[in-house]
């Protein structure tokens, strides 16, 4: 049994037991209208260890993106490090895994994203964050509406004071709901037009590390035929963020309606491929 596949039974074997816990988490959100679940202790803590000593200390070999939308590190090419991050973040991407949660989600025609085009890995040290956003509607060739996100959180003793928390906002982004990045918790949040979330400001010296999934579906989530970029705002404080926002989306959507390309996002000092994490 390789590596991937003993990832796949255990990740099956725990997602399992949590079920029922599962379906009523995202049957009845409290705090937020996304549809959402949360599992911890996801793996033996041992393998948890491992995977958070295979991301590199420094980040190095990730791509570094800073705006006023976000400051983090992220890095799709799993081959340049231990096989351990391919193993757990294809390990997501089994079609058993896939299969369970569409079956406690509800949704239907589920693929995940072996090209990671928005998956990968991601690092946040102290003062990085990610404003509140809806992710981009679509695939890398807008063949498919992107339907789940699947985060999994593996930096030791994460507490709520040490920042970097992730959060699921209200329609109007005046209040968010705080889910601690806390070590071997995984989140799963659905995406759609409404699915506002962030990432507040690191406050910790230690890497924020994460390992991310996205599954796509030809189904459109609210039945309707749209596309859009990933679309930030500011946080309530940030009024003039929030108003820079409005401009910017509008601006690259516009662009990527115009050019029929997935993001409409800056790509200058970017490498020019479709797999770099979001």
């Amino acid at each position: 049994m390789t590596k991937t596949e003993s990832l796949v039974e255990l990740l099956l074997n725990r997602l399992g037991a949590e079920s029922d816990n599962i379906r009523r988490q995202w049957a009845a959100p409290v705090g937020t209208s996304t549809c959402h679940f949360v599992v911890d202790d996801l793996l033996p803590e041992e393998l948890c260890e491992e995977i958070f000593l295979a991301f590199p200390r420094d980040a190095t070999g990730f791509f570094s993106r800073e705006s006023f939308r976000e400051r983090k590190r992220t890095s799709a090419d799993l081959s340049s490090y231990p096989a351990i991050l391919s193993g757990i973040t294809y390990a997501f991407q089994d079609p058993r895994v896939v299969e369970f949660v569409a079956a406690c989600t509800g949704m239907t025609q589920l693929e995940p994203d072996p090209k990671l085009y928005a998956g990968g890995l991601s690092m946040m040290f102290a003062g990085d964050f990610l404003n509140p956003h809806i992710d981009n509607s679509h695939d890398a060739m807008r063949q498919r509406y992107r339907r789940l996100n699947l985060l999994y959180y593996v930096s030791p003793e994460w507490t709520l004071e040490d920042g970097g928390n992730f959060e699921l906002w209200d329609d109007g982004r005046q209040v968010a709901k705080t889910i601690v990045s806390a070590r071997n918790r995984l989140v799963v949040m659905e995406t759609d037009r409404s699915s506002w979330h962030s990432v507040s400001p690191v406050q910790s010296d230690m890497p924020r590390c994460c390992v991310s999934n996205y599954y796509f579906s030809k189904v459109s989530p609210d039945e309707t035929d749209y596309f859009h970029v990933t679309s930030f705002s500011g946080r309530p404080e940030q009024a003039f963020r929030r108003v820079l926002g409005v401009v910017d989306n509008t601006l690259r959507n516009l662009v990527a309606r115009m050019l029929k390309v997935g993001r409409g996002r800056n790509r200058v000092n970017e490498p020019d491929r479709p797999d770099k994490p979001v």
